[in-house]
């Protein structure tokens, strides 16, 4: 009998469609893959002890990731030309969590995503840190294999 251990959250990857640069792969985190239905009341005549509750619309968090700045990414100049020049290219990207030995357990194909916010950390001499920039991200929805 094999027991089972739920997958570390470390070992995981994000890739675009836009880049194919392998630095474009890497962040520190993510977030916002959430799903949750809106609902609708309905109150029954006759009935008092409660309300109907119905699901409407699926709603998606904001995805939201973040990395050491990379001086050279794709995915950046992506979030430039959409901020400078307002040229907002959809795009899907896949986030996948793996295993130790670096193979797929669960992917989250994310679908029609486009920049939303971009920002980098603050400059600060007095401190030794990495520059994190964090990537802010608006979807249609994700599915998951």
């Amino acid at each position: 009998m094999v027991d089972y251990y739920p997958p570390w959250a470390f070992y995981f990857r994000v890739e675009f469609g836009i880049s194919k640069k392998k630095d474009d792969v890497r962040f520190q985190m993510v977030s916002g893959l959430s799903v949750e239905y809106d609902t609708e009341e309905y109150k029954e005549g006759g009935e008092n002890r409660f309300t109907h509750k119905l699901p409407v619309r699926t709603k998606y968090a904001d995805l939201v990731l973040k990395r050491g700045m990379l001086i050279d990414s794709e995915v950046i100049k992506w979030f430039l030309r959409a901020f400078r020049d307002r040229q907002f290219e959809p795009t899907d990207l896949n986030v996948i969590l793996m295993n130790e030995k670096g193979e797929p357990l669960k992917t989250w194909q994310v679908s029609h995503a486009i920049p939303r916010k971009w920002q980098v950390s603050d400059l600060n001499s007095g401190e030794n840190a990495l520059v994190i920039e964090t990537l802010e991200l608006t979807y249609r929805y994700f599915t998951v294999a």
